[in-house]
C-alpha cells in the first residue's frame, strides 16, 4: 500500500524547536566501518582555523534563524575530544555569542577513548558541555582490534568514570553488536547499533565474516532485557536510557524538529513560510575552510516537496517507542494527515502499526521490522 506522490512544497504550519550541529570532521584513524566524513589530519589539526571558520558559517546563517532558540547543541564528528578544551570553549562563546540558547540547554561532545588528557572533561565542562558521547563499541579486545580502534577496554573504563568525576551527570556509551565472532555476552550500554558495511569503507572492500542475523538478534534481545531488568527504558530502535535521560538533541532529529549545521560535510533542515528546506556544507575541511563566510560553503540546497517530508517525518519519528501524535506530523510537514490514512490502515491491518487516537506508533512487530513498515509509506513517483 503506498501514499499518492505530492509534487508541492511542504509548508509547515507552525516552526519546529531548533538545534545546532557542529561537525569536527578529524581523527586519529580511519575505522574500517566508518562512512562519516572523517579525515586523519597531516600533521596538527588546524583548531583556530577550524574555528575561525565555524563562526563564519554561523554568520553566513544567521538570518536563516533570526529570533529563534536553541535547544540543544551536539559538538559530532570525526572524533571532537582532539580540539583543545581551549578551543571547545572559543568555539561555544562564540555559538552564545550569536545565538540565543535555551537555559536548559543540551551541550554534547563525543569524544574517544585514546585522545584524552587529564583533566580534559573538568576543562570542557567549564566551556559549557554538560553531555558526553563515549565511542568506546566494545569492551572485547579482539573486537577492539577487528574495529581498527585506538583504545583498550580500560581506557574506556577510565573515560567514563573521568566524565563522572568531572561531575557531568550526562554520559552515553555507544556499542556495536553484530561483530565478527561476537557472542551474546555484551557489557551494559545505552546506545546500541548494528555493524554495517557501508559502501566505500574499507570493510566494504574485505568483508568480515559477520554473526548470522538470529545470532545479532539474540545479541539485541540480550542487551535489551539486560538493560530494561537494570531499569532503563528502550526508548528508541536504537537507544534505551534511565528514566528522563534520553538524548535532547537525537529526539529532536527524530522528531522532525529543525537544526543548523555547521561544519565540513554538515547537514542541516530549516523551516520558514517559504518551506522546508535542507543545506549541505562542502565536506572536504580544506575546501570548506577557505569557502566559509561565504556561499561557497554551501555544497547543496533543496526544499523538500509534501511527498518527501511525510516520508522523512515518518521515517525519523517511527523509530520511536512512543511514535507520535498526528497533530504534530501535520504541524511539522504541512501535510494533512489523510494523505497517510490509507497506508496506515493498511500497515496496521498487518499488524506493523498501532494507532489509538491521534497516537501512531509501531507495533512491536512494525519495529522489528521498521523498514517492512516504512516501505508501507513509500510513495508513488
Amino acid at each position: 500500500m503506498v501514499t499518492a506522490w505530492h509534487a508541492a512544497p511542504a509548508v509547515p504550519a507552525e516552526l519546529p524547536t531548533l538545534s545546532l550541529y557542529v561537525h569536527l570532521p578529524w581523527c586519529v584513524r580511519k575505522c574500517p566501518y566508518c562512512d562519516f566524513n572523517s579525515h586523519v589530519p597531516v600533521g596538527e589539526i588546524p583548531e583556530r582555523a577550524y574555528v575561525d571558520a565555524l563562526l563564519a558559517d554561523l554568520d553566513l546563517d544567521l538570518p536563516a534563524v533570526a529570533g529563534r532558540r536553541i535547544e540543544s547543541v551536539y559538538l559530532g564528528g570525526g572524533t571532537p575530544s582532539l580540539f583543545s578544551p581551549m578551543a571547545l570553549m572559543r568555539l561555544l562563546d562564540g555559538i552564545r555569542g550569536r545565538l540565543t540558547l535555551a537555559g536548559d540547554a543540551e551541550v554534547t561532545l563525543e569524544a574517544n577513548p585514546g585522545t584524552l588528557r587529564e583533566g580534559y572533561f573538568t576543562a570542557v565542562r567549564d566551556a559549557g558541555v554538560n553531555r558526553v558521547s563515549v565511542g568506546v563499541q566494545s569492551f572485547a579486545a579482539r573486537h577492539l582490534a577487528t574495529l581498527g580502534r585506538i583504545h583498550d577496554a580500560d581506557q574506556a573504563r577510565a573515560t567514563a568514570l573521568a566524565v563522572h568525576e568531572a561531575g557531568i551527570e550526562e554520559l552515553n556509551l555507544d556499542l556495536m553488536v553484530g561483530l565478527p565472532g561476537q557472542t551474546r555476552q555484551q557489557p551494559t550500554h545505552l546506545s546500541h547499533y548494528q555493524l554495517t558495511l557501508e559502501p566505500g569503507t574499507a570493510f566494504a572492500r574485505r568483508p568480515p565474516v559477520l554473526p548470522a542475523d538470529a545470532a545479532v538478534v539474540a545479541q539485541q534481545v540480550a542487551c535489551r532485557e539486560r538493560l530494561e531488568s537494570a531499569g532503563f527504558v528502550h526508548y528508541e530502535v536504537s537507544a534505551l536510557a534511565l528514566p528522563g535521560r534520553h538524548s535532547r538533541h537525537n529526539v529532536h532529529y527524530w522528531g522532525f524538529g529543525d537544526y543548523l549545521g555547521l561544519g565540513a560535510g554538515a547537514h542541516a533542515k530549516l523551516s520558514d513560510t517559504g518551506g522546508i528546506r535542507r543545506r549541505t556544507k562542502v565536506a572536504n575541511p580544506g575546501r570548506y575552510m577557505a569557502a566559509a563566510g561565504s556561499e561557497a560553503a554551501v555544497a547543496e540546497t533543496l526544499t523538500l516537496d509534501s511527498g518527501d517530508a511525510a516520508m522523512e517525518f515518518l521515517l525519523n519519528a517511527l523509530r520511536l517507542r512512543e511514535g507520535f501524535a498526528i497533530p504534530l506530523f501535520e504541524a511539522r510537514t504541512g501535510v494533512a494527515w489523510a494523505t497517510q490514512q490509507s497506508a496506515a490502515m493498511h500497515a496496521q491491518e498487518l499488524g506493523l502499526l498501532d494507532i489509538d487516537g491521534d497516537r501512531v506508533r509501531a507495533s512491536t512487530r512494525g519495529w522489528e521490522l521498521l523498514d517492512t513498515l516504512l516501505a508501507q509509506f513509500l510513495p508513488e513517483r
